[in-house]
């Protein structure tokens, strides 16, 4: 199943490409959060629309039809 956000496998190669590691999807507040703790740790952070291309049903089950509000998270080291 997949809801219809994000770029999908392909967007998360080309961004891998460039450097960048995924750590995980969230919606505010911990949004944020993770953002701050990332750059005070010295990782760059990129969000992107969240993917939910290996969502299980018990996941779809809690998951809204608009899952703008989530980014996924990327962060690579700072050059």
């Amino acid at each position: 199943m997949s809801l219809p956000c994000g770029g999908g496998k392909q967007r998360e190669e080309e961004l891998k490409r460039q450097g960048w590691i995924r750590q995980f999807v969230t919606d505010e507040p911990r949004l944020s959060e993770s953002v701050e703790l990332y750059r005070e740790l010295g990782y760059e952070v990129r969000l992107e629309e969240a993917s939910f291309d290996e969502v299980n049903q018990i996941c779809k089950n809690c998951l809204p039809s608009d899952c703008s509000k989530y980014k996924m998270i990327y962060i690579r080291r700072k050059k």
